[in-house]
C-alpha cells in the first residue's frame, strides 16, 4: 500500500511509491501497473459494457500467469513463493482498483484462501492447482444468514436466496456459507440457479443464486468454521478496501488535473480557497483511508485480530471513500455528469463496494460488542 502518488500524464491512473516495499514486492507492482496500462486501459472497462460475461477470458488466463490466482494458494499445490501473500495480493487489488479491473479477482482468491486451510484435504488437492492456473474460476455466496442447510441422507441440502454474488454467473464453482458452515459447490448443481442483475457497478457483473433444495455430497464440506470463517471475511473486507482505496485515488488525480486546467473569471478554478480547503480535506479522507487498510492488510497477514482491524477498515472507507469521489464529480460540474466522461466509473465502483460484505453501518454494529459498545 502507498504513501505517495502522482498522476500519470493522460490517464487518471497513479504512480505508486511505497517506502514499505521491498524490491521484489516493488517490481511485482510495476509489473501489475504495466501490464494493466498495456492490456487494461479504460476503453477496455467501456467495451464491456452490456457485455454479459462481464470480463476477458485471454486477460485473466494472462493475469494467472503472472501469479495473481495463486497468491494464496499453497506452494506445492501451485501457488506463490512470497511469504506475504495477504499483502502482495493487496498490491493487486489496489492496482486494479485503479484501473476498473473485471472478473472474479477477489472471490476467485477467498475460495482458494479457504481451500488452503486445510491443504490435505481432497477439495484443495483437486481445485487449488486449477484454481492457480486460472483454469476454475470461483464465486463466494457470502450471506451465512441467507442460505439454510440441513442433512439429508450422506449429504445437505440448501435452500434459500443470496445475493449480490460477484461473478456468480460465469464461476465454475461457489463457495456457499450457510451459517457457520461452507460448501464448494458445482455451477451445474441440479437445484441451484443464478439471475443475472443490474448494478450500478458497470465494469462488474453480480447475480442472484438461489438454491431450491441443492443436494450436496458431505466430501464438498469446507473448513471447520469458526475462526476460518472470520478469517476470510477479515481477508474479503481488507483486499476491497485496497481496491476501493486504488479507485478513489485515480478520482482524486482526476479531479486535481481537472481544477487546474479549468478557468473561471480568468484563473484555475483550483486556485480558489474554498476548493482548496475542500481538496485539502479530500486527501485527508484518502490518505487516512489508505492508512487504515494498510494496517488491516497488516493485520490479515499476521493473523492478528485481522476482521477487527479489516472491519474498522471498511467502515471508514465505506463512508469517507464515496463522498470523496461524489465531491470529485461535483468539481468537475456538468461535464463530470456526461457519460463520455470516465468519473462516473470510478464513482459506480467506489459506491458499489462500500455496500458489498457490509457497508459502514453494519461494520460498525459488528464492531459495537468487540469494543465494549
Amino acid at each position: 500500500m502507498g504513501k505517495a502518488s502522482t498522476a500519470l500524464a493522460g490517464t487518471g491512473r497513479t504512480s505508486r511509491v511505497d517506502l514499505d516495499l521491498d524490491d521484489e514486492q516493488e517490481l511485482f507492482r510495476e509489473t501489475a501497473a504495466k501490464f494493466l496500462a498495456d492490456r487494461w486501459p479504460i476503453s477496455a472497462v467501456r467495451a464491456l459494457i452490456g457485455d454479459r460475461g462481464g470480463f476477458n477470458h485471454d486477460i485473466w488466463k494472462q493475469a494467472a500467469e503472472l501469479g495473481w490466482t495463486s497468491l494464496l494458494v499453497p506452494e506445492d499445490l501451485g501457488g506463490s513463493l512470497s511469504g506475504a501473500g495477504v499483502r502482495d495480493l493487496a498490491i493487486i487489488a489496489e492496482e486494479s482498483g485503479q484501473a476498473l479491473v473485471a472478473g472474479p479477482l477477489l472471490p476467485t482468491n477467498i475460495v482458494a484462501f479457504a481451500l488452503g486451510q486445510d491443504p490435505v484435504s481432497e477439495l484443495a488437492q483437486a481445485h487449488l492447482p486449477e484454481i492457480a492456473a486460472g483454469r476454475e474460476l470461483a464465486a463466494w455466496v457470502s450471506r451465512p444468514d441467507a442460505v439454510r442447510v440441513e442433512s439429508s441422507g450422506d449429504g445437505y441440502r440448501l435452500t434459500g436466496t443470496a445475493g449480490p454474488v460477484q461473478d456468480a454467473h460465469v464461476a465454475d464453482y461457489l463457495l456457499v456459507t450457510a451459517g457457520r458452515t461452507q460448501f464448494l459447490v458445482p455451477a451445474g448443481t441440479r437445484g441451484l440457479a443464478v439471475e443475472l442483475l443490474d448494478g450500478l457497478d458497470l465494469s462488474r457483473r453480480y447475480g442472484r443464486v438461489r438454491f431450491d433444495g441443492a443436494l450436496v455430497p458431505a466430501a464438498a464440506r469446507v473448513g471447520a468454521g469458526g475462526a476460518e470463517l472470520d478469517a476470510q471475511l477479515g481477508l474479503a473486507l481488507a483486499l476491497q478496501c485496497a481496491e476501493t482505496v486504488g479507485a478513489a485515488r485515480v478520482a482524486y488525480a482526476m479531479t486535481l488535473r481537472y481544477v487546474k486546467e479549468r478557468k473561471a473569471f480568468g484563473r484555475p478554478i483550483g486556485s480558489y480557497q474554498a476548493l482548496k480547503h475542500r481538496l485539502a480535506e479530500m486527501l485527508l479522507w484518502l490518505e487516512s483511508a489508505q492508512a487504515v487498510t494498510s494496517a488491516a492488510v497488516a493485520a490479515v497477514q499476521a493473523d492478528r485480530d485481522g476482521l477487527t482491524a479489516a472491519r474498522t477498515a471498511k467502515a471508514y472507507v465505506a463512508d469517507r471513500l464515496p463522498a470523496l469521489v461524489r465531491d470529485c464529480l461535483q468539481m468537475h460540474g456538468g461535464v463530470g455528469y456526461t457519460w463520455e466522461h470516465d468519473l462516473h466509473l470510478f464513482l459506480r465502483r467506489v459506491e458499489t463496494n462500500a455496500e458489498i460484505y457490509g457497508g459502514a453501518a453494519h461494520q460498525l454494529g459488528a464492531l459495537a460488542p468487540v469494543i465494549g459498545f
